[in-house]
């Protein structure tokens, strides 16, 4: 009741101003024909005026209504620079304030209770640095300042706070509005408008905003390099610190540039993709295809395929492969194109320093990128057993006759797979389920491949404990209530990976972590200091090589020419692609996060068997799923599953990342027979369910006129 009884104060103030058409009041022109009268009030009753005009100027901030800017003139022109600078300041803040205020008991329950999913991490920022956020817009005026007030109102931040903030942060504004106001108060005739005062006045309020931005960044980079004494001279533009998809693209971008850069790697050049991630669980993948397709001969019309292998050689071509991929991402070819490239353990001690091998470098920027490591789960008694993560598995050479997967995600997925189909009795753990990033029946195609493939999936379990016992490995674990030890030869520890942020010397410069212990950045890709970037899986969101190499690009270009142009890192259309068989593509929104964010969306559906390549090929099993704004073709999420699903992926994404609907995806041909076809069914099972029925409905009359 309240609320209600404050809407309807509010509504009728706002109806009573436009109605009676008070704003004609706060305009220049009023402004200027009242001039002489208001001079002469004030000099009669100068405490009635001030005590006037500060109620009327505190009622139009509260209410937001039009006219606020003028009054600030109107205080200059009245009271000169010193009064009315002291009227505004203290009037705005407090109208400022009252307007939050109403936001808040108005709005922000519901407005929390509506989007709290998605204001999440609004609310923490604003939790965390709300003063120094709202300053800087109060300061730097880009946005209107009864937007802020509103919006304001709708966060955690504290009323204390947001007055004294803004009180501080409206002033210098304040100061140069009023003055633009003494200077009016003198203009005698229009010639008087191309006075120099009045020019200079107005020519300030235009380069005011950037003034106030720089002295903001002035101001956060001198409380952060307090302690930190800037070389005179340096010896290189960029240093880039670890050798994966991020600083190679990093260092690549930067030699091409003509900067003068280092590259730091301390293990082994490639990083995680190539040595153990992207290329050798693809490689291990292939061969386990292999042996899946010559068991299912009689599909394609054979009678029998023998297969005979060695476990040992398929491991062995695994390693051959990324030794032939090595080339790629060798010390020798980044030297060719201009990287110098050192070998060794990178620490920073300094913002303008990073120390190797005994050398202390000096440089412009530095750009951290780390990567990740696989996570190892505190599990009792785990060093006594034999146990393996995603960067040690391809050291085996003898094929564990039971191994363990621990972890449903990709990383486990994979694996458990392609180890089941090479003839291990694997057995795949999840606490959840399989696949939770994804749509339910996504999760549960690739769930059903699995179990099609021998491996035997445990949900809802928590493990326990290791064990090695009279010569035998067990894993005791915790399902609907009872314990259960499951005995293996190998274990596999799949449940995720963590970013490399210790040893670096990123701890003496204080730089923030965030909840997922990234390093903390901003939309440029800066940290705490505004020359160390960081990309790739150590800064996240995401930990995946395309976007790591995404990154780079941004990080380069902002570490090398963010003082003429700044780019902020864009996350619209980020595709992924879990490689297992049936396989899973994903861009966008799925189902299950648009019902999470509320958001609206149609959802349309083509099933593989009914496409030809499919057919042929007797691979029928997936489907092509497009979510879209409902009743139109812009593209708001796809996920495809099928055993070609992230090669179809890609015409999507360049459709999202360029604003192209369903209806050019239709209209664009596409060769046949092939699995990219299914995109253009896709797209035209959404157009049949959109056909214009009123409009078919008089051609079908006209056809059957033309047929007499």
């Amino acid at each position: 009741m309240k609320r209600i009884i404050l809407l309807a104060l509010v509504a009728a103030l706002l109806a009573a101003f436009f109605a009676f058409h008070l704003g004609r009041f706060l305009t220049l022109d009023a402004l200027k024909a009242s001039q002489t009268q208001f001079a002469a009030q004030y000099a009669a009753t100068p405490y009635l005026v001030m005590g006037a005009y500060f109620v009327i100027y505190v009622v139009v901030t509260a209410l937001s209504l039009p006219g606020a800017a003028v009054m600030t003139l109107a205080g200059g022109a009245l009271f000169g620079l010193a009064t009315g600078t002291l009227l505004v300041s203290f009037a705005s803040s407090l109208g400022a304030t009252l307007a939050f205020l109403a936001a808040r008991f108005v709005l922000r329950d519901a407005v929390q209770n509506r989007f709290g999913n998605r204001l999440a991490a609004i609310n923490a920022g604003i939790e965390k640095d709300g003063a120094f956020y709202l300053f800087t817009l109060r300061l730097v005026p880009a946005f209107p300042f009864f937007v802020i007030n509103l919006l304001m109102g709708l966060t955690p931040i504290r009323t204390r706070t947001f007055y004294w903030v803004s009180q501080v942060g409206m002033l210098a504004g304040t100061l140069v509005y009023v003055n633009a106001g003494t200077q009016l108060a003198r203009i005698d005739s229009l010639a008087g408008i191309l006075s120099p005062g009045l020019v200079a006045s107005f020519a300030l309020l235009g380069i005011f905003p950037l003034i106030a931005k720089k002295i903001v960044a002035m101001a956060q980079a001198r409380k952060v390099y307090a302690n930190w004494p800037r070389p005179r001279r340096f010896d290189r533009n960029l240093v880039v610190i670890g050798a994966g998809a991020a600083g190679l693209v990093t260092a690549y971008i930067a030699a091409a540039v003509k900067a003068k850069v280092t590259l730091i790697e301390g293990h082994k050049m490639g990083g995680d993709c190539l040595n153990y991630g992207c290329v050798p669980s693809k490689a291990l993948i292939r061969s386990a295809r292999f042996v899946k397709q010559a068991h299912d001969a009689e599909k394609l019309g054979m009678t029998r395929a023998a297969i005979e292998y060695n476990f040992a050689d398929v491991m062995a071509r695994v390693r051959r492969v990324v030794r032939t991929v090595e080339p790629h991402d060798s010390v020798e070819r980044y030297t060719q194109l201009g990287v110098e490239v050192v070998e060794g353990q990178a620490m920073i001690t300094s913002p303008w320093t990073v120390e190797v091998n005994g050398q202390t470098l000096t440089t412009r920027a530095i750009v951290v990128a780390t990567g990740a490591a696989p996570l190892i789960p505190a599990l009792p008694g785990l060093a006594d057993v034999r146990h393996y993560t995603s960067d040690t598995i391809w050291s085996l050479t003898k094929r564990p006759q039971r191994l363990i997967v621990l972890g449903g995600g990709p990383i486990g997925c994979e694996p458990a797979q392609a180890f089941a189909r090479l003839g291990c009795q694997v057995t795949q753990i999840a606490r959840s389920g399989l696949m939770g990033k994804e749509d339910p029946d996504a999760a549960g195609a690739v769930e059903a491949a699995l179990v099609a493939d021998g491996v035997r999936v445990m949900k809802g379990t928590d493990t326990l404990r290791c064990e090695n016992a009279d010569g035998e490995q067990r894993l005791w674990l915790r399902r609907d209530g009872r314990d259960e030890a499951l005995p293996f030869d190998a274990l596999l520890l799949a449940v995720g990976r963590a970013p490399r942020t210790e040893g670096f010397g990123l701890e003496a410069l204080d730089i923030p972590l965030t909840r997922a212990r990234t390093l903390e950045t901003n939309a440029w890709l800066q940290t705490r200091y505004p020359n160390i970037f960081a990309c790739g899986d150590v800064a996240g969101p995401y930990q995946f090589t395309h976007t790591a190499a995404h990154q780079a690009w941004y990080a380069a270009g902002n570490a090398l020419f963010g003082g003429i142009k700044r780019f902020k890192a864009d996350y619209s259309v980020i595709p992924w692609v879990t490689f297992t068989d049936l396989e899973v593509a994903r861009v966008g929104l799925s189902e299950t996060d648009a019902k999470q964010q509320g958001i609206a969306v149609e959802v349309t559906r083509y099933e593989l068997d009914d496409l030809d390549r499919a057919i042929t090929e007797d691979a029928t099993h997936g489907y092509v799923k497009v979510l879209t704004v409902p009743g139109k073709d812009r593209i708001l999420g796809v996920t495809i599953v099928g055993g070609h699903a992230g090669e179809m992926l890609s015409e999507f994404v360049l459709a999202m990342r360029h604003g192209l609907g369903l209806n050019k995806i239709l209209g664009t041909i596409h060769p046949y027979p092939t699995w990219a076809e299914a995109n253009k069914y896709a797209a035209g099972e959404w157009k049949r369910a959109h056909a214009p029925q009123k409009l078919l409905g008089w051609v079908a009359r006209y056809q059957a006129w033309m047929r007499g």
